[in-house]
């Protein structure tokens, strides 16, 4: 297959460590499992109250990123994820309907169709919710699920409106009976199925946990009876749900006999919420009523915030026989995983792709440290900014007179409980200047 494929692109060089070429083999299947709106202490392996054996097992057997950052919120985190640049850098910062990306965008599922690989989406998009702004037209050579956001688990509907109907195939809009989970599992687990010989990457973005929830029954029942509220029941029902249909994928890659070849990451694209569930945006779909139930503790705040609750999320990966059990602490984003994806795969580049993530192979392979580095958030229409950076996180909101100035010791203090940033006048400056250096290039795909 040709190694160029848009003679106007403009590609960057990606380094190649020695242990990639000599030690991984070069064509591995990808699977990237993204929840939505999943909270910190959600997960078993956390603390959370909904039972979830398959990730906790994923998560004893391979290795939990302890400090994975992604967006506040959804379609930026995607953005982040395709491109392995910041979502500030194309405008964006809420979730989005329109086009979020140019056209010509060297997106990751272009960088691996370039090195052989077959790629599916099967869940939801949220980067264009149109079908002429489809998944297929980024690099997916198979899609299907919501072209738009978090849809209604039963009737497929995004919010009243211009892109309510979204539920797809190949961008042809459909109509399908049964539970949203259960569906994108289904078509997934196919997909693994129906392959050949080449590698493939597959990225299942699922609209669990997002809001309106509404469970099985048979989800519902299995439920500890110790959780009561209906929300709250149908809450953890849905995290249940979400863990099984991921121990369904690792069942079908260990059908195919293709689990040992497969990387696989497991991570949510921002915290948890407390929004109300039955939100009247949507076209009625007999969903409970109450408030999501939601958990980041024992970080701050939650989804829509740049402090950790909206933007520290689970993150597992797992490659048996190269990824060794264990946690690594490293402050990592989601912009990290196309560089890292890219140079595992051998895609190499011609020019410059911006790449504000980096290559994390040998933090995976071999747990070492990163050095610092700043990672840079830009929060919904930039009303909040933050910039980690080694062990301190700096936090801004606000403007002019209520302009917000916070830091906070990250490593000694996750809660970010204590603002320390009148005794620590001249860190504030240095983060300060950091974080402006950062958001220097915010909106720059735009001036082409």
């Amino acid at each position: 297959m040709k190694r160029r494929f848009f003679a106007a692109m403009m590609f960057v060089f990606v380094w190649h460590a020695p242990l990639v070429a000599a030690d991984l083999q070069p064509h591995p299947n990808i699977v990237f499992i993204m929840a939505d709106d999943l909270g910190w202490a959600d997960v078993a392996f956390h603390g959370g109250n909904a039972p979830t054996p398959r990730l906790d097992q994923l998560a004893q057997e391979g290795l939990e990123l302890t400090q994975h950052y992604v967006a506040p919120v959804c379609s930026p985190t995607r953005c982040g994820l395709l491109t392995g640049r910041c979502w500030s850098r194309f405008g964006i910062t809420t979730p989005t309907n329109e086009l979020a990306l140019p056209k010509d965008t060297v997106t990751l599922p272009r960088a691996l169709k370039s090195r052989g690989y077959d790629t599916c989406l099967a869940g939801k998009w949220h980067l264009g919710s149109l079908p002429k702004w489809g998944p297929n037209h980024f690099g997916f050579d198979h899609s299907y699920g919501s072209l738009a956001g978090g849809i209604s688990p039963w009737n497929h509907r995004y919010k009243k409106g211009d892109y309510s109907i979204t539920w797809h195939r190949n961008e042809g809009l459909i109509e399908e009976t049964g539970h949203v989970t259960d569906l994108l599992t289904d078509e997934a687990v196919q997909w693994i199925e129906s392959r050949g010989t080449s590698p493939f990457f597959l990225y299942i973005p699922y609209t669990a946990v997002h809001l309106p929830i509404k469970e099985p029954d048979e989800w519902l029942q299995r439920a500890p009876k110790s959780i009561t509220g209906d929300v709250a029941r149908q809450y953890a029902a849905c995290v249940m749900h979400l863990d099984d249909a991921v121990g369904r994928i690792i069942a079908a890659l260990d059908k195919a006999g293709v689990r040992n070849n497969t990387l696989l990451v497991f991570t949510s694209d921002n915290g948890g919420s407390t929004a109300e569930n039955n939100d009247l945006k949507y076209p009625d779909d007999n969903c409970p009523n109450g408030r999501l139930t939601g958990n980041n503790q024992p970080l701050r705040g939650k989804k829509g915030d740049v402090y950790e609750g909206g933007i520290r999320v689970p993150t597992i990966v797992s490659w048996p026989g190269k990824v060794k059990p264990g946690k690594v602490d490293s402050p990592v984003q989601i912009t990290d995983w196309m560089p890292t994806f890219c140079a595992i795969t051998g895609f190499e580049a011609d020019g410059d792709l911006k790449w504000d993530g980096t290559n994390l192979t040998q933090l995976l392979i071999n747990q070492s440290a990163l050095p610092p580095r700043p990672l840079y958030t830009a929060g919904p229409h930039w009303r909040a900014s933050s910039l980690r950076y080694a062990d301190w996180k700096l936090v801004v909101s606000g403007a002019g007179e209520k302009r917000k100035v916070e830091l906070f010791k990250i490593a000694t203090d996750i809660s970010e409980s204590k603002n320390l940033a009148d005794t620590e006048s001249k860190r504030v400056q240095d983060m300060l200047a950091r974080l402006q250096k950062a958001a220097q290039r915010d909106k720059d795909t735009l001036a082409r």
